[in-house]
């Protein structure tokens, strides 16, 4: 039987020594916290938050992300394609996501804030009206999105094909515009 956990706050727990018990985690809150290469697949988690935690290569298959918050989080090689579909909503604040996935997810309205994503797959998102303030994109990969009023203005190291992706009302600044033309090996003086 699947535990049901309820406002709770776990600090400085090593997941990785005994699992994180099957269930739903609501409004709970976890604090520095070891999730490297646990798994976490079927979980539910509502309206939680993840503080200084290492989440890296966590297994998340079939995983529950609902209204979820990520803060100052280790999070290299993780998944998120295979999450549960249901009402995924996340957010990320200075968090480091390096190589992971988000192919075809849904993340409108996503705020990903001083976060590290070198080398993140974005294919086949829809990141309308997603934040990318003051991230590192290094390599990642955005072929088949929907871009459309996403702000990459302070985002640095861009690389983006608009034939690729559907942009309309994307914003960029005069600095990271070139990103959008990589593809042609011009060079803007």
């Amino acid at each position: 039987m699947a535990s049901f956990v309820e406002e709770t706050t776990f600090e400085k727990e090593d997941f990785t020594l005994e699992s994180l018990e099957r269930g739903d985690y609501e409004v709970c809150t976890f604090v520095n916290c070891n999730f490297a290469n646990s798994d976490l697949t079927n979980i539910r988690f509502v309206d939680c938050e993840f503080q200084d935690c290492n989440l890296s290569a966590t297994k998340l298959g079939g995983t529950g992300l609902q209204d979820v918050r990520f803060i100052n989080c280790k999070m290299l090689g993780i998944q998120f394609d295979e999450c549960s579909d249901f009402l995924f909503q996340v957010s990320f604040d200075n968090c480091l996501l390096n190589h992971s996935s988000f192919f075809s997810n849904k993340l409108v309205k996503t705020s990903f804030l001083q976060c590290k994503l070198q080398e993140v797959d974005f294919t086949d998102c829809n990141l309308t009206s997603a934040d990318f303030d003051d991230c590192d994109i290094t390599g990642a990969t955005f072929t088949n999105c929907t871009l459309a009023k996403a702000d990459f203005r302070t985002a640095i190291n861009l690389s983006i094909d608009p034939e690729k992706n559907r942009m309309k009302g994307a914003q960029f600044s005069q600095q990271n515009v070139v990103g959008l033309l990589n593809k042609y090996q011009i060079k803007v003086g």
